[in-house]
């Protein structure tokens, strides 16, 4: 299923707080993303609904097996597309900038032969 590109973003902001924090709240997701903890917390309900996070009573958030998936192929892409951006000379902050656009727009089928020209190029 097809989901919005700001529900990606945030999928993907949850995975790289957990892993640098351990425990995300709402809060977090806010003061990371530079948003109003009132926008985070409806997009965090929307998520919730629809079964790519869990909140427990304490308020940590912790990704379902598809909100997982979703985030770490962006994830993926996001690292990806920055790293081939800047080997290809695109200075380092507007290549991330631009990852972070292509990585919802992209192909699987574009990606993977991005992928696999990247990696030819790296051995």
């Amino acid at each position: 299923m097809k989901i919005q590109e700001s529900a990606e973003n945030y999928l993907e902001t949850i995975l790289m707080l957990g892993q640098k924090k351990g425990n995300v709240r709402s809060i977090d997701i806010a003061n990371e993303l530079e948003f109003k903890k009132p926008s985070v917390s409806v997009a965090m309900k929307n998520l919730r609904e629809n079964g790519y996070i869990k909140v427990d009573d304490n308020g940590f958030i912790t990704l379902t097996e598809s909100g997982r998936q979703i985030a770490e192929t962006m994830y993926e892409r996001h690292l990806l597309l920055s790293k081939w951006l800047i080997n290809l000379g695109v200075d380092e902050k507007i290549a991330v900038e631009d990852a972070c656009k292509m990585e919802h727009v992209i192909s699987p089928e574009s990606f993977e032969a991005i992928k696999k020209h990247a990696e030819q190029k790296s051995s």
